[in-house]
């Protein structure tokens, strides 16, 4: 499918532009993300559909990674219990919620959810919590055991390997994959209705490409990979990317760069391969 702007033809209004004023979160968030982009214009939080009521809320860092810069994007599935995939830094909860309540009031989130344990997708959960009374963090029990009982602000809830939530109108499975990408409690969620898997780290690339592509993002993650070495290359790593790719998930919804559309099965036997071939060798 081609990847639909939230409103099409119209730039999406910044923070600052949305409420005419910049309040001192947005300004403390300037002082690690940086307050313009390389245009001089202000760092901002776009929406592009990537799949049916699946958004994608991308903000780019030019600071980060330089001079590529690096995206970070949370997922919002819009369904009758709406689901936010990455919670996203505590620094930059305001532009974030801001780009959520273009699509659905902020109060109405159900799920908080992330890949694992770390600011950038963990940041700001108690901050969504606080936001939205009816909220619950959900993830694997791993997770829950060993960190997320006492971060969350309320007690989260443990999910087991294959584990469904219904949102109404769609349905995410739990799948753990520890230490893929890197994690003893990491996951992965896969969106079965419309065949949405929900990345993580995977495929991390650098830069500010489209929201969805068709082209090849192997090559792309692997450059990153091999400047990074972010993944944990486990034993359990090709297998694990195995049995996501027997999933045939048509959409990959990437934390860090563009996500994709198409073979997904094949896109991740191939970063198996890459991975393999040339980041373990590389150590």
């Amino acid at each position: 499918m081609a990847c639909s702007s939230y409103q099409p033809g119209r730039e999406q209004p910044t923070l600052t532009e949305a409420n005419g004023t910049t309040d001192a979160a947005t300004t403390h968030r300037g002082a690690q993300f940086g307050d313009t982009n390389s245009q001089g214009g202000p760092v901002e939080t776009k929406i592009n559909e990537i799949a049916d009521g699946i958004y994608r809320l991308s903000t780019w860092v030019p600071n980060v990674a330089p001079p590529a810069g690096f995206t970070f994007n949370q997922f919002l599935i819009d369904g009758e219990e709406p689901l936010l995939f990455h919670a996203g830094h505590r620094q930059m909860f305001p532009l974030i919620s801001d780009a959520v309540s273009r699509i659905r009031p902020v109060e109405d989130l159900r799920w908080i959810t992330f890949g694992h344990v770390e600011a950038d997708e963990c940041g700001g959960m108690n901050q969504w919590l606080a936001a939205a009374p009816r909220a619950q963090v959900a993830h694997g029990a791993l997770g829950c055991d060993v960190s997320l009982n006492d971060l969350c602000d309320r007690p989260p809830r443990p999910l087991s390997y294959g584990e469904v939530i219904d949102l109404g109108s769609k349905r995410v499975r739990h799948i753990d994959t520890p230490h893929v990408p890197h994690g003893w409690e990491a996951r992965i969620l896969y969106e079965e209705t419309t065949g949405t898997l929900f990345c993580g780290d995977l495929f991390t690339q650098l830069g500010n490409g489209p929201a969805l592509v068709t082209t090849d993002i192997v090559e792309p993650a692997i450059d990153a990979e091999l400047m990074f070495h972010a993944m944990t290359m486990a034993p359990n790593t090709t297998p694990v990317l195995a049995s996501l790719a027997d999933l045939q998930p048509t959409t990959l919804a990437l934390m860090h760069g563009s996500s994709f559309t198409g073979d997904g099965g094949a896109a991740l036997r191939n970063l198996a391969t890459e991975l393999h071939d040339r980041c373990l060798a590389s150590r």
